[in-house]
């Protein structure tokens, strides 16, 4: 027993040293030449990743973005790190990832709260024909689309975003930096959170009465 917890604490250290300067990067220093280069260094993870588990608790995860309501994000990027202004090239890069919900056998989990499908990004069009999309997605074979309702009983805090990649790599993005989860332990408490709340998530069939809902929402609101 001894030898396997020193293993482990080895196998954690090699991980920190091998990516101690990914571990925690400010966005305006990852930002500084606008967000396209982010958005295509994100290309080469997915195009490794064969099991994707997503958890976005107010924004629609951004593979599953339509071009409008990217570019809104995108622009808000913009003004609020104050950097080059590229947010239609950066917009266009993150439409790419959608090719991998079609290529391979990769397997794609994503859950949602339901927030995200009322978080007003480019008003109620936009909106409209995001949650359109979501309603698209989901009858692809290899994506399982989950929402956590606002009622639902909780079995562990919300959170911050994070973004799984197999068993290897978690992004967890705040305000200020994207932090970057490497070491085995620390992916195990990721893998745990996300089996939590999605104890907490409807599918199928409670999924689009949700997003229908939302859609009735945005039907009532005035449009510019």
């Amino acid at each position: 027993m001894r030898g396997d917890r020193e293993q482990e604490h080895i196998d954690d250290l090699i991980a920190t040293v091998r990516h101690i300067d990914e571990l925690w990067q400010e966005w305006r220093r990852l930002l500084q030449t606008g967000a396209e280069k982010r958005q295509h260094q994100g290309l080469q993870v997915y195009a490794k990743t064969k099991v994707f588990r997503i958890w976005h608790p107010t924004v629609i995860w951004g593979t599953l973005q339509i071009a409008e309501y990217a570019a809104e994000t995108f622009r808000q990027v913009v003004d609020y790190y104050e950097i080059p202004d590229d947010a239609e090239a950066a917009t266009a890069k993150r439409l790419e990832r959608q090719q991998y919900l079609y290529q391979g056998n990769r397997i794609f989990n994503v859950l949602l709260s339901e927030q995200a499908l009322y978080s007003n990004f480019g008003g109620p069009e936009v909106m409209k024909g995001q949650l359109d999309r979501l309603l698209a997605v989901m009858r692809l074979p290899r994506l399982s689309l989950g929402l956590v309702p606002r009622s639902a009983p909780l079995s562990i805090w919300p959170g911050n975003s994070f973004s799984m990649f197999d068993d290897k790599l978690v992004l967890v993005e705040t305000y200020s930096a994207e932090f970057s989860v490497t070491q085995p332990r620390e992916i195990e408490l990721y893998t745990k959170a996300f089996e939590l709340l999605k104890q907490s998530a409807v599918h199928g069939s409670a999924v689009r009465g949700l997003i229908f809902a939302a859609t009735h929402h945005f039907d009532q609101l005035p449009t510019d």
